[in-house]
């Protein structure tokens, strides 16, 4: 992860020079703004990851004299198919119809269906043909 952490200190430290440059070459505020909250995600980013690194042991990635083989194994878990995000952001247009048009009954059913839809999502693996 030191990698990862140096990649976005340098993204920081290139976003501080050139939003300061910008706002002098076209003093718009939006972009200036923009261009400023980015930094700040980069620092935080960069920090996070420098934060990390320093305390857990060195990836096949970050050393020098790994071998391909140091990368086998087991990679992570990855989900198969789920029909729960497309059932959580139809709840959500819902919501955000509701609200554009003040028809808040409308905003009401889409939060109720949202909140089952949610928590459908997030214990889909503890039930059916997925639970382990």
């Amino acid at each position: 992860m030191k990698i990862e952490a140096w990649i976005f200190g340098v993204t920081t430290i290139f976003l501080v020079l050139v939003t300061p440059a910008y706002w002098l070459i076209t003093e718009d505020w939006t972009g200036t703004s923009a261009l400023t909250m980015t930094t700040l995600l980069a620092a935080m980013v960069a920090a996070y990851l420098g934060f990390h690194a320093s305390r857990m042991d060195a990836r096949p990635e970050d050393r020098r004299d790994a071998e391909i083989v140091d990368g086998a194994g087991e990679l992570g878990f990855f989900p198969p198919y789920s029909w729960w995000p497309l059932w959580c952001a139809s709840c959500l247009a819902t919501c955000t119809y509701g609200v554009a048009m003040r028809a808040w009954w409308l905003f009401i059913i889409g939060a109720v269906l949202g909140l089952i839809a949610l928590c459908g999502w997030v214990f889909e693996y503890y039930r059916g043909e997925h639970a382990h």
